[in-house]
């Protein structure tokens, strides 16, 4: 019988999974996690060789084990923080992120200005 916590930890997963996630969120991952999430934030795309040719232009102290790369691909997209489309090295992985709220405040104020022109 699942606890509170469990059922808690469920809901957080399926709103990540819906929603995407922001930049903020990056301070929370691992160093190896930040890393890859950094080089597909300036991307937002990009294919498994493209990953691996990114990597090994590291310096040697900042590079990942090709090992290391595809088990922290594999989480960042379990944990819904990039989406995977194909597998092995056809494999295109996609930043999952969160969709903007409009503002209310752009349409107030666009408004006013009518309303200023038309006296």
């Amino acid at each position: 019988m699942p606890g509170l916590f469990d059922r808690l930890q469920n809901q957080i997963e399926d709103k990540r999974r819906e929603g995407g996630i922001t930049a903020l969120d990056l301070a929370d991952l691992p160093p190896a996690l930040r890393k890859i999430m950094r080089l597909m934030l300036r991307q937002l795309q990009m294919n498994y060789p493209q990953l691996c040719e990114a990597m090994d232009g590291m310096p040697e102290n900042e590079r990942l084990s090709r090992a290391d790369l595809d088990r922290s691909l594999d989480t960042l997209t379990q944990q819904a923080w990039l989406t995977r489309l194909g597998e092995g090295a056809k494999a295109v992985y996609k930043v999952n992120l969160k969709a903007k709220s409009g503002s209310t405040l752009a349409s107030g104020i666009w408004s006013a200005l009518d309303d200023k022109l038309k006296k």
